[in-house]
C-alpha cells in the first residue's frame, strides 16, 4: 500500500478499538473444574468482499478489528457460497442445505420458517438463540428466542425494526444500532446461566453504500487503483455480456452515487432517481447537515466537470470504492465494539467467533459492481474464527456456508443430521486435515429475469478447474484454469486439449447433482407448463429423454457442446432437459 493510502488509513484508524494481548487461562492437568459450554457469536455482512478486508487484502483499507479474529484464529482461504444472492446465501446457512432443498432459490420466494435449521436445533439442546440486523427471508424468523430484524434489506438511516412481532423504528445509523441491540441482547436480556449462539447480521455494505456521517470524510485524498480488467470487453463470455451490474452502465448516479441535488438537474433511471432522492428526504435534520457539507461540493464539481466516457466512468468507480470503504471502516469498528464486550465480560475463552459475509462483490472487477456470476469475486466468502483452543493461521481446505450449521452443531454437541448437505469443518478448525475433504464444490444461481440481468447458472469448482453451464434462455458452457488464468477472462471450453477435463468436470458436475439430489426436486407442474409452451408433448419429451440417457437423471455430462454460441437449433431441447437438474 503507498504512503498516501496508509497515512490516511492510520488517521481514518483512530475509532478503531485497541488491539490488545488476550490473558490466557490455562488450566493445569487434574484440574476438575467442568468446561464452560461454548457459546458462538456469528457476525455476518451483506457484500462485504474479502478484497476489503486486510487479512486477505491489502491494496484498499485496514480492517484491524476484523483482522483480530484472523490474527487469533483462523483465515480460510477457499471459502464460498452455494448461490451468491442475499436470501438464498441466508437459506442454505441456515438449513445446510443448496437453494434446491430448502425452497428458497431466489429473492421472490418465502422461506418456509417451518423446516429445520440449525438454530432450532441448538434451541432445542440448551442454548438461547438470538437474530439481530438483517433477515430478508421475508417469513417470520422462527427458532429464536428473541429476533430484532430489519424490514427488507432495511435503510441506512432511521430504520424500521421488527422486535419479535412489533415494528420500532429507530433513529441512528443502522450497523452502530445492530451493534447496540447485540451488545444488549448479551448484557441485559439473555440467561447468563445458559450457552448463546448470536447472530449480528448487518445491512452494510449492501447497495447503496451510505457511510455513518462520522466517517463522510474518509479516505478523501485516496485515489484507488483501477481493475486490470476493468474494460474488460467479454469475448468468448456470452452471459457476461449481457449482465446489467456495469459501473460504466448501470451504476446510478443519484441512487447509487448520492448525486441527489437540491436543484433537480441531475437525473438518471426513472426506476431509481426517485429513490435516490426519498433517501436522502429520510435523512433527520442533524444528518442532513453532515450529508450536505460532504456531498453538496461534490455535486457542485460533477455538474462544472460534464465528465463523459472514461473520466465518468473512472470517476463513478472512485465514488463508488469511497464510498464503500467508508461503510466497511463502520462495520470494523462495531465489530471492534463486539470484541471489547467479549472480552471485558471474561466470554473470549469460551466463544467461538465467527466473520463472514453472505457473498462475495465485485470492486470494479469486469467493470462490476454486485455479485451473482460463479466467478470467484462473488462465489468466494471471507470467513474468520476464532475458536479458543483452535487452529490459529490459514485453512486451506474448501468449505462453502452449508457448512456452517454442521460446523455449529458439532462444536455444541448436538448431532448433525443426515439430510444436511454441508459438513462439519470443525476437524479443519482443531488443525486436523481429514483424507476424505471434499475435492470440488456445487454452485447453482437461479433469480432471471430479474435485476442485474445474470442469466441461470450451475457449476462445478475443483481446486484447479471451473466449468459452469448458463442455461433458461441461453445455452453456453465456460470452462477456466484457475491456476492460468485467475481472474477468469479466457473461457477455454471447447478448445483443444481440454476434453478430458471437461468430461471429467460433467462426471463430477453429475455425481454432485446425485449426492444432492438435484434432479428429484424437479417441478412436474412447471415443467408441463414449459413443454405445452414450446410445443412438446410429454410423451415426445420422454422418449428423446430416455433415448439420450435412459433415466430422468442429469444428462449433461453425456452431452458435448463444442459451439459456445447460443445454438438456436438446440436450445428448446437443453432448456426442457435442465428442468430435470
Amino acid at each position: 500500500m503507498n504512503s498516501k493510502v496508509t497515512s490516511t488509513l492510520m488517521c481514518a484508524m483512530t475509532g478503531a478499538v485497541a488491539l490488545g494481548a488476550l490473558s490466557s487461562c490455562k488450566t493445569k492437568k487434574g484440574d476438575e473444574a467442568p468446561k464452560k459450554p461454548m457459546n458462538i457469536v456469528y457476525i455476518m455482512c451483506d457484500d462485504h468482499s474479502y478484497q476489503t478486508i486486510s487479512a486477505y487484502d491489502q491494496r484498499f483499507i485496514e480492517t484491524p478489528n476484523i483482522d483480530r479474529i484472523a490474527n487469533e484464529g483462523a483465515r480460510f482461504t477457499n471459502s464460498f457460497v452455494a448461490n451468491s444472492l442475499s436470501g438464498p446465501s441466508r437459506a442454505c446457512m441456515l438449513t445446510g442445505k443448496h437453494s434446491h432443498a430448502n425452497g428458497f432459490t431466489d429473492n421472490t420466494t418465502t422461506f418456509d420458517g417451518n423446516q429445520q435449521t440449525f438454530p432450532k436445533l441448538l434451541r432445542a439442546n440448551g442454548y438461547q438463540t438470538a437474530m439481530i440486523g438483517k433477515w430478508h427471508l421475508v417469513s417470520e424468523p422462527t427458532g429464536f428466542d428473541y429476533w430484532d430484524i430489519l424490514i427488507g434489506q432495511g435503510l441506512y438511516y432511521n430504520p424500521t425494526f421488527i422486535k419479535n412481532g412489533e415494528k420500532i423504528k429507530r433513529e441512528g445509523y443502522a450497523t452502530n444500532i445492530v451493534t447496540d441491540l447485540a451488545i444488549e441482547w448479551m448484557d441485559s436480556i439473555r440467561d447468563k446461566e445458559k450457552p448463546f449462539c448470536l447472530f449480528i447480521h448487518h445491512k452494510a455494505p449492501h447497495r447503496t453504500w451510505m457511510p455513518d456521517t462520522c466517517d463522510l470524510d474518509l479516505y478523501n485524498d485516496v485515489t484507488y487503483p483501477l481493475p486490470k480488467n476493468f474494460y474488460d470487453k467479454y469475448e468468448g463470455r456470452i452471459p457476461a455480456s449481457k449482465q446489467e451490474m456495469s459501473i460504466i452502465k448501470d451504476m446510478d448516479l443519484v441512487y447509487d452515487l448520492k448525486l441527489a441535488d437540491k436543484e433537480n438537474q441531475i437525473h438518471s433511471s426513472k426506476e431509481l432517481e426517485p429513490i435516490g432522492r426519498s433517501m436522502y428526504n429520510a435523512l433527520n435534520p442533524a444528518q442532513k447537515a453532515a450529508w450536505d457539507k460532504h456531498y453538496d461540493p461534490i455535486i457542485a464539481k460533477f455538474k462544472k466537470d460534464k465528465l463523459t466516457g472514461k473520466a465518468l466512468a473512472e470517476w463513478k468507480y472512485q465514488q463508488y470504492m469511497h464510498d464503500y470503504l467508508r461503510v466497511i471502516h463502520s462495520v470494523d469498528r462495531n465489530v471492534g465494539r463486539v470484541l471489547k464486550y467479549l472480552e471485558e465480560n471474561n466470554l473470549l475463552d469460551n466463544t467461538m467467533i465467527v466473520y463472514t459475509s453472505d457473498q462475495g462483490f465485485y470492486m470494479g472487477e469486469h467493470g462490476w459492481f454486485d455479485k451473482r456470476f460463479m466467478y470467484e469475486e462473488s462465489f468466494r466468502t471471507p470467513l474468520l474464527v476464532r475458536l479458543p483452543g483452535g487452529k490459529k493461521g490459514d485453512i486451506d481446505e474448501m468449505v462453502q456456508n452449508i457448512d456452517y450449521g454442521p460446523t455449529i452443531l458439532d462444536l455444541a454437541g448436538v448431532e448433525v443430521p443426515k439430510d444436511m448437505h454441508g459438513v462439519s469443518f470443525l476437524p479443519l478448525l482443531k488443525g486436523e486435515h481429514p483424507a476424505d475433504w471434499r475435492k470440488s464444490l456445487y454452485y447453482h444461481f437461479y433469480e432471471y429475469p430479474a435485476e442485474h440481468a445474470v442469466r441461470r447458472h450451475y457449476g462445478v469448482r475443483t481446486d484447479r478447474y471451473k466449468l459452469i453451464h448458463f442455461y433458461n434462455d441461453i445455452d453456453c458452457w465456460e470452462l477456466y484454469d484457475l491456476q492460468e488464468d485467475p481472474a477468469e477472462m479466457h473461457n477455454i471450453f471447447g478448445k483443444p486439449g481440454t476434453e478430458e477435463i471437461t468430461k471429467d468436470l460433467k462426471k463430477e458436475m453429475l455425481r454432485l447433482q446425485e449426492q444432492y439430489e438435484t434432479y428429484i426436486k424437479t417441478n412436474i407442474v412447471y415443467l408441463l407448463f414449459f413443454l405445452n409452451t414450446v410445443g412438446v408433448t410429454p410423451t415426445v419429451f420422454l422418449n428423446n429423454v430416455l433415448k439420450l440417457r435412459g433415466c430422468l437423471k442429469p444428462v449433461l455430462s453425456e452431452i458435448s457442446i463444442t459451439d459456445n454460441e447460443v445454438c438456436t437449433s438446440n436450445l428448446q431441447a437443453q432448456s426442457i432437459l435442465h428442468f430435470c437438474i
